[in-house]
């Protein structure tokens, strides 16, 4: 009788111990401008890109093919043209320029992975030296070292801000706190979806004027204010606001941190206020999902004693901190897959 169960291969682990493969293959067409150099032609043949970038040949024939296969180009013939996804994330000056995050990877991330197992063995990061810092955030000269990390930090939050709006009802709230909200995306994506909402940005002094240029570049400076101070330092968070987001903020920190934080949302907020958690969220036994727990293996390698957390442990958090009403609604996006949301 002929067994009908697949054999063991190692297609999955060859699959697996070659992915830098692809990122690196976009990392680079990103640096040397390729997308923008085809946008710029609208279809641009391999000699065109030959003289454009200033490539030689044979390496620009690999990197074609390799972008093709990934689905960033589309060929016709022998012209190239920039497959939707790049067209529509990867040319630099659109407001949600991917490019940002690739690059902030490349140079930030990729390098600090590489040294993943020093960061396991000394349950320290590797991004930055926890010897002579808090923590990433807290000087400006960090903005040199991170150097495209608010950029890429509001073109990939704008997306996970879209699927927020489609799953909570924003209607019923007037004035959102964004404690940690970098630049603002959130902010802009809720307040241009919600015509009644105004918000504040809560975040270190140098990156609320950050949030301050970006904001006013948009033209929302009359319903997003930004509020610069510690979220980790000060006694109390800005009044006046009947809902506080916490997006991709409580995995920065450990437990008695986030706790605390918690503790001030529902200080700062009126009865009936809500609180929301916008996380990669592990499921309760942690076998998953993928996306939430190697995010919680980037953390060990960016913070001193952050995680991303079970939705078991953010509901336990919120009822300490004295919310009720908890409800955890599912999400898609590339920065969540959750809404954990709370009520005073």
């Amino acid at each position: 009788m002929t067994s009908t169960v697949a054999p063991v291969t190692p297609i999955p682990l060859m699959e697996l111990t070659t992915g830098f493969w692809k990122f690196k293959a976009l990392a680079a067409a990103v640096d040397i401008g390729l997308f923008a150099a085809v946008h710029r032609r609208g279809e641009a043949t391999a000699a065109d890109l030959v003289a454009d970038l200033g490539l030689e040949p044979r390496p620009l024939r690999m990197l074609l093919g390799s972008c093709t296969a990934l689905g960033l180009l589309d060929k016709d013939g022998r012209g190239y043209r920039n497959a939707p996804p790049a067209a529509e994330f990867l040319v630099p000056g659109g407001e949600r320029y991917f490019g940002g995050f690739v690059q902030y990877s490349d140079r930030h991330a990729y390098p600090a992975w590489g040294r993943l197992q020093e960061a396991l063995r000394t349950n320290a990061p590797t991004t930055w030296d926890a010897s002579t810092q808090d923590s990433a955030f807290v000087a400006e000269t960090s903005s040199a070292i991170l150097e495209n990390f608010w950029d890429a930090m509001f073109s990939i939050s704008s997306f996970t801000a879209d699927a927020l709006a489609d799953a909570h009802d924003f209607g019923r709230h007037r004035r959102l706190l964004d404690v940690g909200g970098g630049m603002g995306p959130f902010p802009v994506g809720l307040c241009r979806r919600y015509p009644h909402l105004r918000a504040t940005v809560y975040d270190l002094p140098h990156i609320a004027a950050k949030a301050r240029a970006k904001v006013e570049g948009l033209g929302l400076s009359d319903r997003i204010t930004a509020h610069g101070g510690d979220f980790l330092a000060d006694a109390e968070f800005p009044a006046g606001h009947d809902v506080v987001l916490l997006s991709m903020i409580l995995h920065d920190w450990d437990e008695p941190t986030s706790r605390a934080i918690l503790r001030k949302c529902h200080a700062a907020l009126p009865s009936g206020g809500a609180v929301i958690i916008c996380e990669l969220v592990l499921d309760d036994d942690e076998t998953g999902p993928l996306p939430a727990a190697m995010m919680g293996l980037n953390m060990l390698v960016e913070t001193r004693g952050g995680h991303n957390w079970t939705d078991g442990e953010y509901r336990d958090w919120l009822t300490g901190a004295g919310f009720g009403d908890i409800r955890t609604v599912p999400m898609r996006a590339a920065g969540a897959n959750a809404a954990i949301i709370a009520v005073k």
